[in-house]
């Protein structure tokens, strides 16, 4: 599977938009920009899911 593709626009307000495109180039999903960051921020990538959880099992382990 390819890896959706995102691309950045403004609407007629000026607002900066973030389109996200399927493997075939077509829009799956326009928001706002702001918005669409604002959950990347939130959201956790897999290493840094995976190293906190290293963490906390040396942690762990230490107390023992």
């Amino acid at each position: 599977m390819a890896k959706a593709r995102r691309t950045t626009h403004r609407s007629r307000s000026g607002k900066k938009l973030y389109a996200v495109r399927d493997s075939e180039g077509r829009f799956r999903d326009i928001q706002t920009y702001e918005r669409a960051h604002g959950q990347d921020l939130r959201r956790r990538s897999k290493s840094e899911t995976a190293r906190k959880k290293k963490r906390v099992k040396k942690k762990g382990a230490a107390k023992k």
